[in-house]
């Protein structure tokens, strides 16, 4: 695939969108069509994550990927209808007796960038909100998984035609050229710093875009709440994947006096998790050894400056691709693992004395994708809602707020623009447009030039009205 292909791929899906723009019948029979064709791809969908991993346990892509976007499809196609529904508005009174209302409409063409830690979901997820918003779109899974990549291109091109929805794979070349392509929308997966180079290419055409990126997302312990359940749910989420995960925990805030019993917890939590964690084959390897050696890197850089590294797992294993989780006490902001997200199983312990010192450290530091709060009082958890910013928030627990399809997803700053899932996604890819209808008789028809003595009355009266 070459970029005059690319072009003229997108030419030809702006071409078929105009001639006809999908309506209801047709987005819900391609919804439909994109279900059956998960259902009927899936055992290729999970064998080739794993492959592209290395290891990875069938049931984390049941649970993490399969299953949710089976979930998220199901939620479009019964909420369709309404959100298409166009919505009446109260008429400003000086336009009366006009009426006025907004209905959303598709984009075009849109392009859509994958990312390799959840391959499928990143990659169809998108997709599932640019249908249901009526647009054709062009997919391009991340190279860095390139076994789910082939499969998920055939799956789409096996199921739609060129002209509606495509999948291109390729190499980092071809990710360029994709980004800078002139879509009606640019919807992208991944780094922040992919994230900066991808919104720079798409400038000159002016495509908007949606950035789903990363960042370092905390948790915060209260020291009144229970330790364990917050370690247990903590450890939970920044273990799936082995910490592949965009929203996993990337560092815990907590007071010094709790260290030696979260580390018990952990260590608890971790073993009855992933026993015999060497031969475990529902734990995740790292996707590659340039990652791999990356993580290593980063540890090495964190002992140098004086962190103290614990392994959590009684058959700790670092090699091949396979890392253990592990803790970090006594870190700093000056080790490139407290600068960096970290993308791995090493979950870093940052101790301030309370919730106060949590926000204003957090606030120091570029916004979080997520942002994770244990505590049980309701006005301190107001209090942190109040004077943090977030793409996201879970209390009392970690990740699943994706899995809310009636809350938007999307970071801010660093982490992100834009949001998608449920309505938000279907928003995203949509043009919320305005519609005013004006009568046969209008009052406005009297604000026409030339200004008589009447009309300059009626003006002075008008900015009367507008101020009471």
């Amino acid at each position: 695939m070459n970029r005059l292909e690319l072009k003229n791929i997108l030419r030809e899906q702006q071409a078929a969108f105009k001639a006809a723009p999908p309506d209801y019948k047709k987005r819900m029979e391609s919804l439909k069509q994109l279900e059956e064709a998960v259902e009927k791809y899936k055992d290729r969908l999970i064998k080739a994550v794993s492959a592209d991993f290395g290891l990875r346990a069938e049931e984390e892509t049941l649970v993490l990927e399969i299953f949710p976007l089976h979930d998220q499809i199901r939620h479009a196609m019964s909420h369709l209808k309404t959100w298409m529904r166009r919505q009446s508005v109260s008429s400003s009174w000086f336009l009366l007796p006009s009426s006025a209302y907004y209905q959303y409409q598709p984009l075009g063409s849109v392009g859509i960038m994958g990312a390799w830690n959840y391959q499928v979901l990143l990659t169809l997820s998108p997709l599932v909100d640019a249908i249901a918003a009526g647009n054709h779109a062009v997919l391009k899974p991340s190279e860095i998984a390139p076994g789910s990549a082939e499969v998920i291109k055939e799956l789409i091109n096996s199921t739609f035609p060129k002209e509606y929805i495509h999948c291109v794979t390729g190499n980092a070349e071809l990710a360029q050229d994709f980004s800078s392509m002139p879509w009606d929308h640019l919807f992208f997966t991944g780094s922040t710093n992919v994230g900066k180079k991808v919104m720079a290419a798409a400038a000159p055409n002016l495509t908007p875009v949606t950035l789903e990126l990363g960042g370092k997302s905390p948790a915060i312990i209260h020291e009144k709440y229970d330790l364990k359940k917050a370690v247990s749910r903590i450890l939970a989420g920044k273990l799936l994947n082995s910490g592949q995960t965009c929203v996993a925990t990337d560092y815990v805030i907590m007071p010094a006096s709790l260290n030696s019993e979260f580390e018990k917890a952990a260590r608890e939590k971790v073993n009855s998790a992933y026993p015999k964690l060497a031969e475990n084959d529902q734990y995740t390897q790292i996707i590659s050894n340039s990652h791999y050696d990356r993580l290593q890197s980063l540890l090495g850089d964190a002992r140098e400056k004086g962190a103290r590294i614990v392994e959590l797992s009684e058959e700790p294993v670092n090699s091949n691709q396979k890392m253990s989780p592990k803790l970090l006490f006594d870190v700093g902001d000056e080790m490139k693992i407290m600068q960096e997200e970290i993308f791995g199983p090493i979950l870093p312990v940052v101790n301030l004395p309370d919730v106060a010192s949590a926000i204003e450290y957090v606030n120091d530091k570029p916004k979080p994708l997520a942002l994770y709060y244990f505590d049980s009082n309701r006005r301190r958890i107001d209090h942190l809602l109040k004077h943090t910013l977030s793409g996201g928030v879970c209390i009392n627990d970690t990740i699943f707020h994706l899995a809310q399809h009636n809350l938007p997803f999307g970071g801010v700053g660093n982490s992100g623009m834009g949001h998608y899932h449920g309505f938000d996604g279907f928003k995203t890819f949509s043009k919320k447009r305005a519609v005013m209808h004006q009568k046969s008789l209008a009052a406005s028809d009297m604000l026409h030039p030339p200004f008589s003595g009447f009309k300059k009355k009626l003006i002075d009266l008008m900015g009367k009205l507008s101020r009471l």
